[in-house]
């Protein structure tokens, strides 16, 4: 269930609430504050007096419940008890989850890196293994508590979002409403396709933002999108480039993949279309949180004629891939 607590928002979380909620479980900060990239949570990196800076991160209210949040920190423990590169979730008070003054935050060690190198076969190679290893222990046990990624939660809904909140200009309604419609019967054809395939526990949202890159290899970070989805959904945005550099691509990351667990090449049916659905959704989580200030500031662009036309361009293209052979076969 949610926090007892009443759900606040970010406007009510100035930087001395940041510092106090550290100070709840026993850090004390040298005042140093730095806002880092996240726009779904609100993360810090915080000097403390004695010791190296610390991560906060604080849940946007009421998106998970607490008990979602805890089974990807429980997740995320597992894999670092496997010495799988990821950065889980101090436990203090014997707890990893903290509230203070109705925020839901955890705190996190600071770890430094690099954006990966994904033109290098090495890297992607690397990549592979890894990403291997994470889904070889996701497939171990479901999830419970967090959400699989599914046509219905991640295009359905989110194209009836933007539809009955009347986002779309309403010259361009028509048009958006059947390349949408028409792009979502092609994600249907696609996994009808592929058939059935097995979902796993995994990061969910694994671009290259969300690794860094030592001299050690990756650290995943950040997975806050983790959830039941088929495998090829950590896979696929590694790729970039025209369709010779995608094949290249993922045949290099599943030389290291398949060192620690099998792929269902049937997967590669889905590649265009968790693609398609990622836009849809993408889309519409702009459009859920566009009354929180820091979107309108960080996203100018959204809601304007130009960038519904883009859409509707950009449905259409992927409609066509969509009925285009898989990337890759053996």
């Amino acid at each position: 269930m949610k926090t007892s607590n009443p759900p606040q928002n970010f406007s009510t979380l100035p930087p001395d609430c940041v510092l106090n909620a550290l100070e709840s479980v026993g850090f004390r900060s040298d005042g140093r504050l730095l806002a880092l990239n996240s726009y779904e949570n609100r993360v810090y990196q915080i000097g403390m007096e004695e010791s190296a800076p610390l991560v906060a991160k604080f849940y946007r209210p009421e998106r998970w419940t607490d008990a979602a949040i805890l089974e990807e920190h429980a997740f995320v423990q597992e894999l670092a008890e496997r010495e799988i590169p990821v950065v889980p979730a101090l436990v203090l008070n014997g707890k990893t989850l903290h509230n203070f003054e109705g925020f839901r935050f955890a705190v996190f060690p600071k770890h430094g890196g690099r954006a990966p190198e994904l033109e290098n076969r090495d890297t992607l190679e690397w990549m592979g293994r890894f990403l291997g290893r994470i889904h070889a222990i996701g497939a171990l046990k479901p999830f419970r508590e967090r959400p699989s990624l599914d046509i219905a939660s991640f295009g359905k809904q989110p194209r009836d979002y933007l539809l009955t909140h009347e986002f779309i200009p309403a010259d361009l309604n028509a048009a958006y409403r059947s390349a949408v419609n028409q792009a979502l019967d092609g994600v249907s054809h696609c996994f009808a396709r592929a058939g059935e395939v097995s979902a796993v526990r995994l990061h969910g949202d694994c671009h290259a933002g969300n690794v860094l890159w030592t001299g050690d290899g990756p650290h995943f970070v950040d997975f806050d999108d983790s959830r039941m989805a088929p495998a090829v959904q950590d896979l696929w945005m590694l790729l970039s480039g025209d369709r010779s550099d995608m094949v290249r691509q993922l045949s290099d990351v599943l030389a290291g993949y398949e060192d620690f667990c099998d792929f269902d090449q049937r997967e590669l049916h889905l590649v265009e279309a968790l693609r398609t659905l990622r836009l849809i959704h993408y889309a519409a989580w702009l459009a859920q949180r566009w009354d929180d200030p820091a979107f309108k500031q960080a996203f100018p662009w959204f809601n304007t004629q130009r960038y519904w036309q883009d859409r509707i361009l950009e449905l259409y293209e992927q409609i066509a891939l969509m009925d285009e052979p898989p990337l890759w076969q053996a």
